[in-house]
């Protein structure tokens, strides 16, 4: 049996066959009116799991699954990992092209699609033909996953995991590159398991999973799954939906990315509903105004917990505590605010210079990284892992600089350094103090072409609906604060941003606008 097997809790299965079996009678997901246990989710991914080896589906394989933010998901996810397969996240509001180029790519032998996503899932199977299994989580026009699974054992598989196998391999976001896919293995996801736990309040927590499963969301369900907690999961984020969930649920722990955040915030009932039940709201993967999280303490109290990582290093690199957001009682300065933290229990983490010597405190460079929870590298990728990894050091590719306490402050991503009259400007920066205007919704900055300065700063802002901000008080308060170097040479207004299936800015879009034609490749 796979229990006996030594290394069993070293693996992502392991862990959760031992949370399933301590809470096997206790509510682990729901959604609108259905609730399943943990006992429920654990018999029905081994189903899953001995389907897929039923039907031809071998250790290594690749499996997929297109849906909204759903239960069934996860036990496709989870059934996938059972049979030892690889678990190749998709995003549904990915086009057809990016879906299909990925799967092409790395391969798919499964495929879970809710019937939402039906016209979708049919035109990629088309397209590829090494599929075995092809199952709709919620039946629509076919067989329910439900129903097709039910004909196979609940038994577990008798499968030999290894800490070592590759589980999942998500894509990076591609904003500034092409995007690779990531090596995940057992170990890496029994790190992030434990140590997403010693960060957090003990007890089980009750979370609303509201952000795409498909990304930081769905790490973050297994974590609650470890804890014994509850996830609360809603098909996609809908700020009203959000604010009615917190006081019905109870809600103790919620992600949401800054952009998310701020329509939570311009909600004209934010400030009436009861948060009391709220222990930390996470925020992270892209910057955070600081006047909003100013507001966000003020409207759902000292709960804000912000953070650092990456799909290389998902989740535990630093950690700014709710208690780090205050200083003797009172909110932390500003400077303290934009701090992502200090390293994790399991994190260690160094500033270089170009050459690789440590730099003090104070001083930016590269920030590297090491622990468990770093992933193996770059799936079927040797060269690409060999260019980020240095004497054990995975190196991220982001500037910072760490102050006398430890924590880390991100500059910005090394790619996004604009040039400009041979001095350095970093975008992100400039993008802070524009993100902290009154009437700001959002911002981009970017070099572009010009003939004088070989690259010129230009902002590229969103507005807030009804906002009077002109490029005239936006370039005078950015020259008043930053310096004339630092100070964009021009603004553009748009209506909206291009967004990643992440809902990161895709900055590479918007910087690929304005470089166009000139035989340049960013």
């Amino acid at each position: 049996m796979t229990t006996s097997n030594a290394a069993f809790d070293d693996t992502l299965v392991g862990l959760i066959d031992d949370a399933s079996n301590r809470f096997k009678d206790q509510p682990c997901l729901v959604l609108g009116n259905e609730s399943l246990t943990y006992g429920e989710v654990q018999a029905a991914s081994r189903r899953v799991a001995n389907g897929l080896l039923g039907g031809g589906f071998t250790a290594g394989m690749r499996g997929a699954v297109l849906s909204p933010n759903d239960p069934w998901a996860v036990i496709a996810t989870l059934g996938i990992i059972r049979a030892r397969g690889i678990w190749v996240p998709i995003n549904p509001r990915n086009s057809f092209e990016e879906n299909l180029a990925q799967l092409e790519k790395f391969g798919c032998n499964a495929l879970f699609y809710h019937s939402s996503f039906a016209k979708m899932a049919q035109t990629l199977l088309e397209r590829l033909p090494e599929v075995k299994v092809a199952v709709a989580l919620d039946g629509g026009a076919t067989t329910s996953m439900r129903d097709w699974s039910a004909r196979w054992p609940d038994s577990a598989p008798a499968i030999h995991y290894d800490p070592l196998d590759i589980v999942s391999i998500p894509m990076t976001g591609g904003t500034t590159g092409v995007p690779k896919a990531v090596a995940l293995s057992n170990r890496n996801f029994a790190a992030i398991l434990r140590g997403v736990a010693k960060i957090n309040e003990p007890g089980p927590p009750v979370f609303l999973a509201a952000a795409p499963m498909t990304h930081v969301g769905g790490r973050l369900v297994l974590t609650v799954m470890y804890r014994g907690g509850i996830s609360i999961v809603l098909p996609k984020i809908e700020p009203q939906i959000i604010l009615d969930a917190i006081p019905r649920y109870g809600i103790t722990e919620l992600f949401l990315p800054p952009t998310a955040l701020y329509d939570l915030l311009s909600q004209p009932n934010v400030r009436d509903v009861d948060y009391s039940s709220v222990k930390r709201i996470l925020y992270g993967a892209q910057p955070m105004s600081i006047e909003k999280l100013k507001l966000a303490i003020q409207i759902f109290g000292p709960v804000m917990a912000g953070g650092y990582g990456q799909t290389e290093a998902p989740l535990l690199i630093t950690y700014l505590h709710p208690n780090d957001h205050f200083v003797e009682g009172k909110l932390a300065p500003d400077e303290r605010l934009r701090s992502v933290g200090r390293p994790t229990p399991d994190s260690e983490v160094v500033i270089v210079d170009e050459d690789g010597k440590r730099l003090p405190a104070g001083e930016r460079g590269e920030v590297l990284i090491r622990g468990p929870f770093v992933s193996e590298g770059y799936f079927e990728n040797s060269q690409a892992t060999a260019d980020v990894r240095r004497d054990g050091w995975h190196m991220t590719g982001d500037v910072g600089y760490q102050d006398d306490d430890g924590y880390l402050y991100l500059v910005d991503r090394k790619r996004d350094m604009i040039i400009t009259g041979g001095f350095n400007v970093y975008s992100a920066e400039v993008e802070r103090i524009i993100t902290g205007l009154p009437g700001v919704r959002d911002c981009v900055v970017i070099g572009v072409p010009d003939d004088k300065w070989g690259e010129a700063v230009k902002a590229v802002v969103m507005l807030d609906t009804g906002s009077k901000l002109d490029t005239d008080f936006l370039i005078s308060e950015c020259r008043r604060r930053l310096g004339p170097v630092k100070t964009p040479k021009s603004v553009d207004f748009v209506n909206d941003l291009p967004r990643t299936a992440a809902g990161k800015v895709d900055k590479k879009k918007v910087r690929n606008d304005y470089w166009a034609g000139t035989g340049r490749s960013i």
